[in-house]
């Protein structure tokens, strides 16, 4: 009981702790609506008509540069240096725009710098001289691949023709669709199947949900795993204990970034994973069916269409509260590091990494844990519909995020209750692997 009360105290100072901090970490979602803004811009030449306004806007480019300056105007009024990037692609634009005065003065301001760049900036200011002799070629490639970022640097210091700028575009429209046209479309079928089990449970017409079952473990030894287990091992002793050696071992190996993020991110939390399961095993040895957790993945075809029909009824309830908080909240920030290194990664291994811990490792670890032994226990106590909501606001909280925990809580909800209506701990796990893939693979089409 003492170690229980003493684990339960310290992860609510951590949670705390980490919850506060979150409103320090800088948010993707700027980065995920310029992304975009961006894709528009390339892809604006292949569009036309009523699909023009639809993907693009009626002035992608005027709405770039705005979100560009409000970026750049931000991080000054912070006291921040803007991000190379952002100010060489807004010179780049103003002179494309006809504006060559203040293109120059943040092309100097980057020239005075170091990087690639100020390379950039400085064959722009002065064609006749490029730095150190560098061709225009070796200059690109020094900046990040794709986006208008290297097309428009390369139509500055090249003849435009060499710079695939047809090809980039068509590319781009692909892109746009992915991103835009898709996701509506999962939303109206995610609504469709929301308001048909709705309809179903009102007409008393709905499968009725089997006996919530899970294993036979006390209110203590749920504590234990989470608070002991989960936070004070997993993501407190885990990081400062196995973090110095992984870089070292990293660094021994001469690993570079940024396949070593890749490889970090994977190992730390197979680290996490270790504690958190050995004393779930210890506290489940000897009983049958790995405790009562009922992952029960056979037939395989069920628990994924039950996967798939929990993501698709919880994506539009999720866009919903992430919609109404951005209204009501603005961007908090406090994003997973993790979603910025997928966005800004163009490293084949690297993303490998990143997509077998989002899809597999998170999915399969989280859902044993809260969906597996969490909410049954808390089911017996509190009811199946108080061991959902506990369920889900311990793994919302767990992220340590404020800006995302409204929509997490709303994605534990979802979770739980498909735990609750399909008796298979499998099908949480896929739900969970697939709302996973598809955030990951929306990043990496607009990071590419």
């Amino acid at each position: 009981m003492a170690l229980a009360l003493v684990s339960l105290a310290l992860s609510l100072l951590l949670w705390l702790n980490g919850l506060i901090d979150s409103l320090n970490r800088p948010s993707v979602g700027n980065d995920l609506n310029r992304r975009q803004l961006e894709l528009a811009v390339l892809a604006e030449p292949q569009l036309s008509g009523s699909l023009h306004n639809l993907l693009a806007g009626r002035h992608p480019v005027d709405t770039l540069r705005k979100a560009l300056a409000e970026e750049i105007n931000d991080a000054r009024e912070a006291g921040r240096t803007p991000d190379p990037d952002l100010l060489l692609e807004q010179a780049l634009l103003l002179r494309r725009q006809g504006q060559a005065k203040a293109s120059d003065a943040l092309l100097a301001e980057l020239a005075a710098g170091t990087g690639p760049q100020a390379a950039v900036a400085q064959a722009l200011l002065d064609p006749a001289a490029p730095p150190t002799g560098t061709a225009p070629s070796a200059l690109l490639e020094a900046l990040p691949q794709g986006g208008v970022l290297r097309l428009w640097s390369c139509e500055a210091l090249s003849p435009p023709t060499a710079c695939g700028a047809e090809a980039a575009s068509r590319q781009a429209v692909l892109q746009l669709l992915s991103v835009s046209v898709l996701p509506v479309l999962l939303l109206l079928l995610g609504s469709a199947a929301l308001l048909r089990e709705l309809w179903l449970r009102w007409r008393g017409r709905a499968a009725e949900a089997p006996t919530l079952q899970g294993p036979w473990l006390s209110g203590i030894d749920a504590v234990l795993l989470i608070a002991g287990g989960f936070v004070v091992i997993g993501e407190l002793l885990t990081p400062l204990l196995v973090g110095p050696v992984l870089t070292g071992v990293l660094q021994q190996l001469a690993i570079t970034s940024p396949l070593r993020e890749g490889i970090s991110v994977v190992s730390l939390y197979l680290a996490l994973m270790a504690g958190p399961l050995l004393i779930l095993g210890l506290m489940l040895r000897g009983r049958a069916d790995l405790g009562g957790l009922q992952f029960r993945w056979s037939p395989v075809a069920l628990s994924l269409r039950q996967g798939l029909k929990g993501l698709l009824m919880v994506l539009p309830l999720v866009s919903l509260v992430g919609w109404l908080q951005g209204q009501l909240w603005g961007d908090p920030g406090g994003s997973n590091p993790l979603l910025e290194l997928v966005l800004n990664s163009h490293n084949v291994p690297a993303l490998a990494c990143f997509g077998f811990t989002a899809i597999v490792l998170a999915p399969l670890f989280e859902e044993t844990i809260f969906r597996g032994a969490l909410l049954p226990v808390a089911g017996r106590k509190l009811g199946a519909a108080g061991g959902i909501l506990l369920s889900a606001a311990v793994f919302a909280v767990a992220h340590l995020s404020l800006g995302e925990l409204l929509p997490l809580l709303v994605l534990g909800l979802g979770l739980g209750w498909l735990r609750w209506s399909s008796g298979r701990l499998g099908s949480c796990v896929l739900m969970h692997g697939l709302w996973n893939a598809l955030t990951f693979a929306n990043l990496v089409v607009l990071g590419w």
